[in-house]
């Protein structure tokens, strides 16, 4: 009975295990030198989404390393082969997963030149890079102006707060706010005003998927932060969530100190 068992628990872990194909070796950044890795997943990749202190909520792969967006592909293309695809790995999956709680775009399957299937977010196929080396990684952002982290939307989306009707929420569902403190293409909550107000961050613009849902009626647009990062602003003006939001729907900064409010489409 107990081998049994044992060989269940072994087939099932199979089913669930990735298969890892090393390539020829490259140098990392670092210098040293190491396998480049991609993933071919026998079943369901899981997805998932990590916030980053200066390029917002960005899409991880199955490994938990930064997936980037190249911006010489083309919608459902991918223009990245040979050398190119050994520094940056496509994210090869032969099923489309199911999207992580919190997002609002759209995965499918594409076709690569050698026959194999490349994930895509919203049109957009995602690599990881050979130079990151640990979740958290992002050491690919901005390489040679055309790699950029895959942000997760950014969308400006509408939704529904109880008293206070529609207003906009950023690519998890959580609700934007504006800071009465700030003036048109400028953020004046910096320091600990921006861990309590997380200004929604992307890694580039235009960036791939910096749209507005169907019900929103303003203009999106970006400005440069003090540290360099690009925060989304709507007519004009920075855009933030409130770190006592947890859940769509949730509006708890809204009059906040008579200067926080939230954002109405």
């Amino acid at each position: 009975m107990t081998t049994a068992r044992t060989l269940t628990l072994t087939f099932t872990l199979a089913l669930l295990t990735p298969v890892i194909a090393q390539t020829a070796p490259v140098q990392t950044a670092s210098g040293q030198t190491a396998p480049a890795i991609q993933m071919k997943m026998t079943a369901l990749a899981p997805v998932t989404l990590r916030r980053d202190a200066r390029l917002g909520t960005l899409l991880t792969g199955p490994t938990g390393l930064t997936l980037y967006t190249f911006a010489k592909d083309a919608p459902g293309v991918s223009n990245c082969e040979g050398v190119c695809a050994t520094n940056w790995p496509p994210l090869l999956l032969s099923e489309v997963p199911r999207l992580p709680a919190g997002l609002s775009g759209k995965f499918s399957l594409i076709s690569r030149k050698d026959g194999q299937t490349q994930l895509s977010y919203d049109g957009a196929a995602l690599y990881s890079w050979k130079g990151d080396a640990k979740p958290g990684d992002i050491n690919g952002q901005g390489f040679m102006n055309v790699w950029h982290a895959a942000n997760a939307g950014p969308s400006v989306q509408v939704s529904r707060v109880d008293d206070l009707g529609m207003v906009l929420a950023g690519p998890t569902g959580l609700t934007l706010y504006t800071f009465a403190k700030d003036a048109p293409g400028v953020s004046n909550c910096e320091g600990a005003c921006a861990t309590n107000w997380p200004p929604l961050l992307v890694a580039q613009f235009p960036a791939t998927g910096l749209t507005a849902g169907v019900a929103v009626r303003g203009k999106l647009g970006t400005l440069t932060r003090k540290d360099g990062s690009l925060q989304v602003t709507y007519n004009g003006l920075p855009v933030y969530n409130w770190k006592n939001d947890l859940k769509r729907g949730d509006a708890l900064g809204e009059g906040f100190m008579g200067v926080w409010s939230a954002v109405r489409r």
